[in-house]
């Protein structure tokens, strides 16, 4: 007798593929922050190498939605609250031969959901010192306006009278930086109506930084009698950003050439070590504080 023995292997689930394609998500029609009732829409864009075909996937407050086109149209409505915020996603599938591949998903997008009648659209991102603040009041059923009053952590900044909604302050600094809120005014009827919106934060950067020394000299990687001076500092400026460059001093004096590397190697000897970081295209460089190295 001839037996046959029969081996059944159970497979186990294969965990979804993951591509290095990734989808961003923006705003292509209404604002960021809406009033309640307002439709805002949305299009998911897939960076791809590869110029492949896509499906998409569309998430809110991380539960996935039924709509699987390249824009959604979203009609956003409070329930009872003076303010609220959906916070939404997408990402690209596409079916192969081994199954579905995805991208990871997009950073969230915030809308913010408003019940009151004013609304400030300021900047999403932040705004560099000698850049100009544009704002705008934004009131519900766009009345017109015959004042508008611009507020910076709860104190007037500017006063607008029958100019409309849009307020503008030119060449901001540092100190410009805080919590902003606007107050409209209109008449409807005979009567006088008055809104405030809620604030909205605006950050204001400087283009280049403080530079910040740091001297490197316990490291396996250097040789014995080297150490390593590295100058980190925050350049902003907007893409394409001219070059930077950086300069090391010893006792006030240079050390080797100008480099577009934030760090240089210099024999190990004892002294007061600074840096520059200097753009030439805009006049702008600044010098890091003294940094004493003693063996």
């Amino acid at each position: 007798m001839i037996s046959f023995l029969v081996v059944v292997l159970l497979a186990s689930p294969v965990a979804p593929s993951v591509t290095s394609a990734s989808a961003r998500l923006e705003v292509t029609s209404g604002h960021s922050r809406v009033f309640s009732g307002e439709q805002v829409q949305l299009r998911c864009s897939i960076t791809d190498s590869h110029k492949s075909t896509w499906d998409y996937l569309w998430f809110k407050d991380s539960k996935q939605i039924p709509q699987n086109s390249e824009t959604l149209t979203l009609t956003l409505r409070l329930r009872g609250n003076i303010t609220g915020s959906e916070a939404l996603q997408c990402q690209g599938v596409r079916d192969t031969a081994v199954g579905n591949i995805f991208t990871v998903k997009s950073p969230p997008v915030d809308i913010n959901v408003d019940g009151g009648w004013a609304i400030l659209e300021a900047p999403l991102h932040p705004v560099l010192v000698g850049e100009a603040l544009n704002v705008t009041c934004r009131v519900r059923d766009s009345p017109r306006l015959h004042e508008v009053i611009l507020y910076k952590d709860g104190v007037a900044v500017m006063t607008q009278s029958d100019f409309g909604p849009r307020l503008y302050l030119p060449r901001l600094n540092l100190e410009d930086q805080g919590l902003y809120s606007c107050r409209a005014s209109w008449d409807n009827h005979g009567r006088t109506y008055s809104g405030i919106s809620a604030g909205v934060q605006v950050q204001v950067l400087e283009l280049l930084t403080q530079p910040v020394l740091e001297v490197v000299a316990d490291n396996d990687l250097l040789e014995v009698d080297l150490m390593k001076l590295v100058c980190s500092v925050q350049y902003n400026a907007r893409a394409p950003a001219p070059p930077i460059n950086y300069y090391f001093y010893k006792n006030n004096k240079r050390v080797g050439t100008a480099t577009s590397e934030n760090f240089n190697l210099v024999k190990r000897t004892p002294g007061l070590y600074s840096c520059k970081a200097k753009v030439p295209h805009l006049g702008l460089s600044k010098l890091s504080e003294g940094e004493t190295f003693e063996e």
